[in-house]
């Protein structure tokens, strides 16, 4: 004797998360822009709304740090850190990317906004021991951070 079953439909699909480039995945990334105090003589606390200034390449278009998700690079806070070592002449970002000699360091009071994976932004301030979140900054002054 033979007997009918039903079963219910089944579709298996398997979605692909990474992205890719070509056939290759492409690793995640975070992007740091720094915010430097562009007060004058201020390399102290963050205040609310410091006149802050986009640090700039000698030729002045933006500078974006680039550090590739990894075992050292896994969150925003990771990655502002590299961001410093980088803003204080240690180190390259992953891209060779050096920190421009004819800008100041960065400093306690200045701002690195994080671009992570999954295009999360966080906004963190350089404290004397680590970083604090903090909104993002309402103004940026346009003349570049060099010194002076």
């Amino acid at each position: 004797m033979t007997t009918t079953m039903t079963r219910p439909l089944t579709i298996t699909v398997r979605i692909d998360t990474a992205n890719t480039v070509g056939n290759a995945p492409t690793p995640a990334v975070y992007t740091a822009t720094v915010y430097l105090n562009a007060a004058p003589r201020t390399f102290g606390n963050h205040q609310p709304r410091p006149r802050l200034t986009t640090a700039t390449h000698p030729d002045g278009s933006p500078l974006h740090l680039v550090f590739h998700a990894s075992a050292h690079i896994h969150s925003h806070e990771a990655a502002a850190d590299a961001a410093f070592e980088v803003g204080n002449h240690q180190r390259a970002d992953d891209r060779g990317t050096y920190w421009p000699t004819d800008s100041r360091s960065i400093s306690v009071g200045d701002v690195i906004k994080i671009t992570g994976p999954g295009h999360w932004i966080t906004h963190l301030r350089v404290d004397p021991s680590g970083f604090t979140p903090v909104p993002e900054p309402a103004t940026t002054d346009t003349r570049p951070a060099r010194h002076r």
